[in-house]
């Protein structure tokens, strides 16, 4: 459209027919190729209305579907450190009966330790008294006095003949 309004001629009957047919054609003209834009602009505007409901739609199932897993990835890191923590409690328990375990078991080696050195102890000075009574019957032992080797060499002699 014009900015600014049409002049005509003036006729006797009025306005000049043609210029005036002229410049309704033009608006009509144009009043056509801007409902032809309204249109096309409207159906842009309906399409992009539709894209943005599907955006939306889709943004709000994106939304849902990251809670779901973001709740999932909690419970499940809830359930790795809940099960990290008993295979922790266990193995401090095993360790623990271990422990007392080897404890016990050292306790017992000990005592048998102590109750062998004591027995060896008590052997010790047994054998000791044992070993002193020996040596003293030694030193008391004497040795009957050997036959002169003369005379057991004339008994071989005589033995040797008679055979």
């Amino acid at each position: 459209m014009a900015a600014d309004k049409p002049q005509f001629r003036i006729m006797k009957n009025g306005y000049d027919r043609f210029a005036v047919d002229d410049a309704i054609d033009r608006y009509q003209n144009e009043i056509e190729a801007l409902e032809k834009k309204l249109d096309l602009y409207s159906r842009q505007v309906e399409t992009a209305t539709e894209q943005l409901n599907m955006i939306k739609t889709r943004y709000q199932s994106l939304v849902t579907e990251l809670s779901v897993k973001e709740k999932a990835a909690e419970d499940i890191s809830r359930m790795a450190l809940k099960e990290a923590n008993s295979i922790i409690d266990t193995a401090q328990n095993n360790a623990d009966s271990i422990v007392r375990e080897a404890l016990s078991t050292a306790r017992l080696i000990l005592v048998d330790v102590s109750r062998l050195t004591s027995e060896i102890s008590g052997m010790k000075s047994e054998v000791r008294s044992q070993l002193t009574s020996l040596m003293k019957s030694l030193d008391e032992f004497t040795l009957p006095a050997l036959p002169a080797l003369e005379w057991l060499e004339s008994q071989n002699l005589i033995e040797e003949e008679k055979k």
